[in-house]
């Protein structure tokens, strides 16, 4: 019997944090979840290490350096959406430069929310994630119902 592996999407997302806050992007022109709040975030290469993907989608996005000490990984998410994907979350209060839009072809917005007052259209497993980090819950499950 041959066995073949899974082969998934990994998926970097940032939780940039500053008084409560979060750091949220509106999307644009992508063609996903357009119009919708997610924060910073990113596919891995390949032969690249969770951390190091985070601290090149945070510089790409926007515009800053993040040194791997001050990243933490806050969660981890087994999706199931049009296909399955691993998603990591990362926080960080600690960065190097100012936050600035680097990629307004698909970013409208960059804006800090509080992590109790999000806006209503943030995409749902960002939602959800955000909900997991602020009850202390690393792992869970989502689109398997």
């Amino acid at each position: 019997m041959i066995v073949a592996h899974l082969m998934v999407p990994v998926a970097v997302h940032l939780f940039l944090l500053r008084d409560q806050r979060v750091l949220l992007l509106r999307r644009q022109n992508t063609g996903y979840e357009d119009g919708n709040y997610s924060v910073v975030a990113g596919h891995l290469d390949g032969g690249e290490e969770v951390k190091a993907a985070m601290i090149r989608e945070a510089y790409e996005e926007a515009g800053i350096e993040i040194a791997a000490h001050n990243l933490r990984v806050v969660g981890v998410m087994h999706r199931r959406a049009e296909n399955e994907r691993i998603d990591f979350f990362l926080a960080a209060s600690e960065w190097t430069g100012d936050i600035v839009n680097c990629e307004p072809h698909k970013c409208s917005e960059l804006a800090w929310y509080g992590l109790d007052a999000l806006p209503e259209n943030v995409i749902p497993y960002v939602r959800r994630a955000l909900e997991n980090y602020r009850r202390g819950t690393w792992f869970d499950s989502m689109g398997w119902e």
